[in-house]
């Protein structure tokens, strides 16, 4: 039950317990009314509390970065040696 639910059961309670004044011989609204009312104040107190307890979970991602200051360039015999990637196609295969 939600906190309109339990205030909509307190009105109507209170409606039937303070407002109506039937006589319907077998049933007695004010009883109806309070019994009403009192079951909306345990909804209520019963989804507060459920609102309270309730654990709110924070995600935090760390952070990662890659910092390069210069590129490490292998040297082989004096030489730079320069890295390549290269993809290779067979003919007949979609670009």
């Amino acid at each position: 039950m939600g906190i309109g639910a339990s205030i909509f059961l307190i009105a109507l309670g209170a409606i039937f317990a303070f407002a109506i004044d039937a006589n319907l011989g077998w049933l007695d609204l004010n009883v109806v009314g309070w019994v009403l009312m009192l079951a909306g104040v345990a909804g209520l107190i019963t989804t507060l509390y459920f609102w309270n307890t309730r654990r709110r979970t924070v995600v935090a991602a760390p952070v990662r970065q890659r910092v390069v200051a210069e590129p490490v360039v292998p040297v082989q015999d004096d030489r730079v040696v320069r890295e390549e990637y290269r993809e290779v196609r067979r003919p007949g295969y979609p670009a």
